[in-house]
């Protein structure tokens, strides 16, 4: 699986790095499920952490949120804020994501070749094998077990591509493109 770190677009990659994204909460206390952005949720999201957030303006969200806890339900991450007494509380955090400012800690190694953020993957040229050109990348979706990429074909189809060496071979980024192996009938299966 090839790593990725995930950016917001409104800011500089060297400045914001997203841990995780919040979802729906759970249960009574205040917790809320994320999406998790890190390879590191043990580091990033110890209890006592200060992460900044990014919400929709007028939202009512606090600029940052301190974990009170965590802890893994059934495979999903649950986490808690000081700031967020109950279910009330956490229902108003769904969709904000948490970032990681200039001087936190790095979550990407700069120097591993195989190191991308989305902001340098959106808008790469996909080619075939044979140079063709198949699409852009318009996105990438950050999983729990792999990241895909969302691949728009110049036909106006629309897919995800798992993000891994076997079918996504080369990448270059200085070059503004990439190639895909896609197996047969993979877009097919969209829509």
């Amino acid at each position: 699986m090839r790593p990725a770190v995930v950016v917001p677009e409104e800011e500089p990659v060297s400045e914001r790095t997203v841990v995780a994204r919040i979802g729906k909460p759970h249960g009574l206390r205040g917790e809320v499920t994320v999406r998790l952005h890190t390879d590191e949720p043990e580091r990033r999201l110890a209890d006592g952490a200060v992460l900044e957030t990014r919400a929709e303006p007028g939202s009512g969200v606090p600029r940052e949120l301190t974990v009170r806890s965590t802890r893994v339900h059934r495979g999903i991450w649950l986490v808690a804020f000081a700031e967020v007494p109950d279910r009330t509380a956490a229902e108003g955090l769904r969709g904000t994501r948490l970032v990681l400012s200039a001087d936190g800690p790095p979550v990407a190694d700069e120097d591993d070749p195989d190191t991308f953020t989305e902001e340098d993957l959106v808008g790469l040229v996909v080619h075939d094998p044979g140079g063709a050109r198949l699409g852009e990348v318009a996105g990438l979706e950050v999983g729990a077990a792999q990241d895909r990429l969302v691949v728009r074909l110049d036909d106006g189809r629309e897919g995800l591509v798992p993000f891994v060496a076997a079918l996504v071979p080369d990448v270059d980024v200085a070059g503004g493109g990439l190639v895909l192996q896609a197996p047969d009938g993979l877009f097919d299966l969209e829509g």
